[in-house]
């Protein structure tokens, strides 16, 4: 990565991060929604990913929104 890139150019990267993301929580979602029915083992590597690609729009979401997520700890 020696690119230089401006806020600008940053900033449309992370968007674009984001609706990946949003896209393939909602994807996994429904694979798992869809597995539950007929395989446990499916469906829960299904939760594994959603939950993973959760987090990931969290991050983006705080980067883009700094604030949006209350601070656990």
């Amino acid at each position: 990565m020696t690119d230089v890139v401006d806020s600008d150019e940053l900033l449309r990267r992370i968007q674009r991060a984001r609706a990946f993301a949003a896209r393939e929580e909602r994807e996994w979602r429904a694979r798992g929604e869809e597995a539950a029915r007929t395989d446990p083992r499916a469906a829960g590597e299904a939760k594994t990913r959603r939950v993973a690609y959760e987090v990931v729009l969290e991050v983006l979401d705080e980067i883009v929104r700094p604030g949006k997520h209350p601070v656990q700890g």
